[in-house]
């Protein structure tokens, strides 16, 4: 059975894996034969960051139907808690860097899951432009929140203090893990890039296989048509933030991934303009469309670092590439080629046998 032959859920879904899948092969070949360039290769951990967290704000914004713009809140709760839990393991004397990034990786997903959750209770009852004006609202709190947490840890475990300095943590020797709006400092690098694909496969995963539950279904007919779907019985609220909740904790999953592979991490790296450019992924992408934002998320973050020889007009380039994805689908001639490309790729069926000459025709 070809894929053509397919149910179209079941081939989207496969496309999806293919892409991760075949991207990585790829990638691990070029950089194999040394045909990818330092800061190329330093990319690659970024990539599948954003990669995981369009595919995961595609679920609230393409899936769910509405817009959220405190993505990166939830992102940065996942980063700190990651570095949190790992620096705590390290001085706890854990060495595997594979352990570490695991159970940092759980626990970011866990506790931005749970903020999401509790930011969903009073968000998800609203709609439209005040859900979004509120999302971006607790974004910013959650950043200026911890711009004012300093965490250590030495022999007695953590210390945590607020609104204050790393001195009133009161510890004499240890290990300061997050020093307020300095951020988090001496971060062990041990996110790769298989690790990232590994967080990539995994959101990619859960988010089809909710679109393709029950729930999913649920979850698309609020977005489709609200009042028909409490009509039939749907909790519109319940349903709403499960999509919101699941969203949430794979972005602190995906956070956990981006922090790891820097030294140095600061609050305000995770603020209003990082949420736009993941919904900037989401929107190119396509709405609901996760093979899209896969495609879309890897192609933006690379193409700024493929323009760099032209740095002067690298940005100017970037913003025209970006009114272009957004203009041509919507132009005629596109349209035209499209449809001729659907048409010759779609299964035609077998025609009908005509009736034999001479009266054998119905009767």
């Amino acid at each position: 059975m070809g894929i053509k032959q397919l149910k179209p859920q079941t081939r989207k879904t496969i496309i999806a894996y293919a892409i991760v899948i075949l991207a990585f092969i790829a990638v691990t070949v070029l950089d194999g034969a040394g045909l990818i360039s330092n800061s190329l290769s330093g990319q690659l951990v970024p990539i599948c960051a954003y990669v995981s967290l369009a595919v995961s704000l595609n679920l609230v914004v393409g899936v769910s139907g509405e817009l959220s713009l405190g993505h990166a809140g939830f992102m940065s709760v996942g980063a700190f808690t990651g570095v949190v839990v790992a620096g705590w393991l390290s001085y706890a004397g854990i060495e595997s860097d594979l352990l570490l990034f695991a159970i940092s990786a759980v626990a970011g997903a866990v506790i931005a899951g749970i903020v999401g959750f509790l930011v969903g209770i009073p968000v998800m009852r609203l709609r439209g432009d005040y859900l979004a004006i509120v999302t971006l609202a607790f974004g910013e709190i959650i950043k200026n929140l911890l711009n004012n947490v300093y965490i250590g840890v030495d022999a007695a475990g953590l210390h945590f203090a607020m609104l204050s300095d790393s001195s009133a943590l009161g510890m004499s020797q240890g290990v300061i893990l997050i020093n307020g709006a300095k951020g988090a400092v001496g971060i062990s690098k041990i996110s790769t890039f298989l690790l990232g694909i590994i967080v990539v496969l995994i959101t990619v995963a859960v988010v089809l296989n909710l679109m393709h539950s029950r729930d999913g279904r649920a979850i698309m007919a609020v977005r489709d048509n609200r009042i028909a779907a409490e009509s039939v019985g749907v909790n519109v609220t319940k349903y709403r933030l499960i999509a919101f909740t699941v969203a949430s904790a794979l972005a602190g999953m995906a956070g956990v991934l981006y922090a790891m592979n820097y030294s140095t991490i600061v609050p305000s790296q995770f603020d209003f303009n990082q949420s736009i450019l993941i919904l900037v992924y989401v929107v190119l992408g396509g709405m609901g469309n996760i093979s899209g934002s896969i495609v879309s998320a890897a192609f933006l973050t690379v193409l700024p670092e493929v323009l760099r020889p032209i740095n002067q007009y690298r940005m100017l380039l970037y913003a025209i590439v970006l009114i272009a994805v957004m203009v041509v689908p919507h132009t005629k001639l596109y349209q035209r080629a499209a449809d001729a490309l659907r048409r010759r790729f779609r299964r035609v069926p077998p025609e009908p046998e005509l009736a034999q000459e001479g009266g054998e025709a119905d009767a």
